[in-house]
């Protein structure tokens, strides 16, 4: 199957800037959000393809790896092709060898060859040399749910191995995580060196995070503000009820205790900080007539803090 291509899938051209970047991936995003199409499989494998190719391209260094051809689009290293220049500028003695290569043929060849000198050494009542295999390094894309909550995400590793990959709860972008003994093979008989995965968390289109709390604006309308209301309110781990109590405005915050970054280790769950954001909507005949009309008791003054600082 060919690979996708990140900007294929926020439809934009090689040449577009940061900002085109971030309007495509917000306007797709919030179309294809698993909370706007519920029960939809095929939503939501367009939410993962979106949220990995904005990760991918609106980090400056990746973006030019990827488009230099050093990663694909999951971020993984590509296998590098021998060029003339590595070659001819390679030490002496070493002309026409890719750089980092053996003159025996090849970092693997070359451990196939002293693992059985050294085997042969130790029949022979020789010591046995045992060397720790190297660590190796990847990168795994996973979204902002499974970074606040924790989960467990399979990494596909470019020799065909698959490796499963605890997330904790709470884990931050750009956290390396170490797998151990699933890295390089070790010779005469020494360890495996550590798979070294370094995660990467999409960003949200509606959920922030500051610390252990998680940030939403929540949209009500006039009247739920002023009256107060019962309300549905997503969070990451699924939609509860929110009593907005009545007089809100917009700016109010609410706390939904427990809502935030799940528990871990010796760490308590963190809050939703919960931020409303009053919107009118076309007002009609009557809501004009009722505001032309009305002479309220306490006239409010939103511009006094902008007026003073002047």
């Amino acid at each position: 199957m060919a690979e996708a291509d990140p900007y294929t899938i926020l439809g934009l051209e090689r040449s577009a800037d940061a900002q085109a970047i971030r309007r495509a991936y917000r306007k797709l995003a919030k179309q294809h959000h698993p909370d706007l199409n519920p029960g939809s499989k095929a939503a939501e494998d367009r939410f993962k393809s979106i949220s990995a190719a904005y990760e991918l391209l609106s980090d400056p260094e990746k973006r030019a790896r990827f488009d230099r051809g050093e990663i694909d689009a999951s971020g993984q290293e590509r296998p590098q092709r021998p060029s003339y220049r590595e070659w001819a500028e390679g030490a002496q003695g070493r002309h026409y060898q890719a750089a980092g290569d053996s003159p025996l043929g090849g970092e693997e060849e070359l451990g196939d060859i002293l693992g059985a000198f050294f085997r042969a050494r130790g029949g022979e009542g020789g010591e046995t040399i045992r060397m720790r295999g190297r660590d190796q390094a990847y990168q795994l894309g996973v979204s902002f749910a499974d970074a606040v909550l924790g989960a467990t995400r399979r990494l596909t590793l470019p020799d065909g191995r698959t490796l499963d990959v605890a997330i904790p709860p709470g884990l931050t972008d750009g956290q390396v995580l170490r797998l151990r003994g699933q890295g390089g093979a070790g010779l005469g008989g020494g360890p495996a060196g550590d798979a070294l995965i370094e995660v990467h968390v999409a960003p949200d289109p509606n959920f922030s995070r500051e610390g252990s709390d998680i940030h939403l604006t929540l949209p009500v309308s006039l009247a739920e503000a002023v009256l107060g209301a019962r309300l549905p309110v997503p969070t990451v781990a699924g939609e509860v009820t929110m009593t907005v109590p009545k007089h809100s405005d917009t700016g109010t915050k609410l706390r939904l205790r427990g809502r935030g970054v799940a528990a871990h280790g010796g760490r308590t769950a963190g809050d939703q900080i919960v931020t409303l954001q009053v919107v009118i909507g076309e007002p009609d005949d009557a809501l004009e007539a009722f505001v032309r009309d009305w002479a309220p008791k306490h006239p409010s003054h939103p511009r006094r803090a902008a007026t003073e600082r002047s």
